[in-house]
């Protein structure tokens, strides 16, 4: 069954038909006019009420057909979520950096999702916690957990702005704390980041990027010059923009992919992606971004993690690579078929499954689908491709289970 998804047109998205969530809406649905002038940030593939999916012949919304029939979804889904798709399937185009950010864990909307909800309806959407996995289509880039600590001192004895906003008092007790405090010590370093007087901020960040003009190669390359300026000149003024200094700088080749836990801080800055997580659209934002910054709450939820989970996919087939996270709402396949192979079987889930074509073409069940086509199979149904033209590069979500 095709459906027809939801188009994101956050600030931050690729403009008009450089976007490929642009080019893969356009590409399927015929009657999609692009604005050139449009940011088209994110493809939404699924049954959240911010951005439903409806079946594309029927014009029923995806949440409606699985209510009235439950079976779709499989016993495993089922038994494990009740009768929800546990998944949101996702396309990002990255133009410039989206929030500093976290997806507070299940703990927390257990005990505060109600409170939170009716403070900011805008902002906590739903109940569910927010695991996300990123897979990048193209060279893609993003900040993701805190850097080890001692770079992180090294940044805050040497780079005297960053020193100014968080004060002389937090960086000396950073660098005397131990084991048993470092935590605590580098929490209240953040919190005073976040939530420095914004004139100071202002006048920190000029006398940082006006003292970068005639610095020397290698300083600017350990103060990440490059990366610093593409951020003050997209947001000039956010507290954000001295995130580089706490943050790891990941980057991802095509195909690559990265784990995103509850409670992490991270910021994607650049490229595509295909991206899937549990069903939900909660974020505590803290910076690089107009949105509300609910910094507290990040404070209290933030996870110190410094490691950056870069996930390897496992074999399933000689043509398909399956990511598994450590979750159970969802695993993504990587589908990879090459010219002249005349048909394909995709394996069968236990759990229903959502099927995004992103290059070539086939015919299944009689009809042709392509680039940008969106596929909702029901859990243990058979899909038999005959493949048309070229060679096809396909991703497939389904429950972790």
């Amino acid at each position: 069954m095709e459906l027809k998804c939801a188009v994101q047109t956050y600030g931050w998205g690729k403009h008009g038909i450089d976007s490929v969530v642009a080019s893969l809406v356009k590409s399927a649905n015929a009657d999609f006019v692009v604005n050139e002038q449009e940011t088209y940030a994110e493809l939404w593939m699924g049954t959240h009420k911010n951005g439903p999916s409806y079946l594309k012949d029927m014009d029923v919304p995806l949440e409606k057909y699985i209510q009235e029939n439950k079976n779709v979804l499989g016993d495993n889904i089922i038994q494990r979520f009740g009768h929800e798709l546990p998944f949101l399937f996702k396309i990002l185009s990255i133009n410039k950096a989206l929030s500093i950010q976290v997806h507070p864990d299940m703990v927390f909307f257990q005990e505060k999702a109600e409170k939170l909800h009716k403070l900011y309806p805008d902002v906590y959407k739903d109940p569910n916690h927010k695991p996300e996995l990123a897979i990048a289509l193209c060279p893609f880039e993003g900040l993701c957990g805190f850097l080890p600590i001692d770079e992180i001192k090294d940044y805050f004895n040497n780079i005297p702005e960053l020193l100014a906003v968080i004060g002389e008092t937090n960086v000396r007790r950073l660098s005397e704390a131990t084991s048993s405090t470092i935590d605590t010590v580098l929490r209240q370093c953040f919190h005073s980041l976040m939530t420095c007087d914004s004139n100071e901020v202002t006048q920190q960040l000029k006398y940082l990027i006006s003292r970068l003009h005639d610095a020397d190669v290698s300083y600017k390359q350990w103060i990440k010059a490059d990366l610093l300026q593409r951020l003050y000149s997209d947001y000039p003024d956010d507290v954000g923009c001295f995130a580089i200094y706490l943050f790891n700088y990941v980057t991802l080749l095509p195909g690559e992919a990265m784990y995103i836990e509850p409670n992490v801080p991270h910021a994607y800055l650049s490229g595509d992606c295909v991206e899937c997580m549990a069903c939900s659209d909660n974020v505590i934002r803290a910076g690089l971004t107009p949105k509300l910054k609910d910094v507290e709450t990040l404070i209290e939820v933030l996870s110190l993690e410094s490691s950056v989970k870069k996930i390897e996919p496992l074999e399933e087939d000689t043509w398909t690579k399956v990511f598994y996270p450590p979750v159970s709402e969802f695993a993504v396949a990587k589908i990879m078929l090459p010219v002249g192979l005349p048909r394909y079987t995709l394996k069968p889930r236990t759990s229903a499954s959502i099927l995004l074509i992103v290059t070539g073409e086939a015919k299944i069940s009689s009809k042709i689908f392509s680039h940008g086509s969106v596929l909702f199979i029901p859990a243990n149904d058979v899909v038999e491709m005959e493949l048309l033209r070229g060679s096809m590069l396909m991703f497939q979500a389904f429950a972790n289970i």
